[in-house]
């Protein structure tokens, strides 16, 4: 009987080595800063843009107090075509600093209504100083510094979620 048991147990151990793309969290988890994806398409991602011009970045969800304070700070690199979206709890003129952020980064505000409010490009790491756009937005998008300017996303720019949980982004 104990050999049965641990045969049933080695094959079920087996059967999950044999499948590693499975994701172990469930995609458009908002927790994705502990958890390593287990192939890029299960991740959330921003589109800016449309047709043949958009371009992707995978995020990692923020939408809690503690998350949004601490952001992209203390991370020594952001691969390329990856980023930060905020889930904000209000719209409003939201002012972001650098303060504690080692890398330079493109800071683009989003209004409600899925288009891009302007973007603070080439914010410096490691300031104080306050990062807007004077208009209000209820998310924000932090990617690599230049990659808005590389992918031509500027005021106006249309935004399309994937894998965001939509009452999320509903609110």
């Amino acid at each position: 009987m104990r050999f049965a048991l641990a045969f049933v147990a080695l094959l079920a151990a087996c059967e999950r080595d044999r499948s590693p793309t499975q994701p172990t969290t469930p995609p458009g988890s908002a927790d994705l800063a502990n958890s390593a994806p287990a192939h890029a398409d299960s991740r959330p991602t921003v589109t800016f843009g449309s047709g043949a011009t958009a371009a992707t970045v995978h995020v990692e969800v923020v939408d809690t107090e503690p998350k949004i304070e601490r952001g992209l700070m203390y991370r020594e690199n952001l691969p390329l075509d990856d980023g930060m979206l905020f889930l904000l709890p209000v719209e409003q003129d939201w002012k972001f600093w650098m303060h504690n952020t080692l890398i330079p980064l493109d800071i683009v505000f989003v209004k409600r209504d899925l288009t891009v409010a302007g973007v603070s490009a080439n914010a410096e790491p490691k300031t104080d100083s306050l990062r807007t756009v004077g208009i209000p937005s209820v998310y924000v998008v932090e990617v690599n510094a230049g990659w808005c300017a590389s992918h031509h996303v500027t005021a106006g720019t249309p935004v399309r979620f994937t894998g965001v949980d939509p009452r999320a982004v509903s609110r």
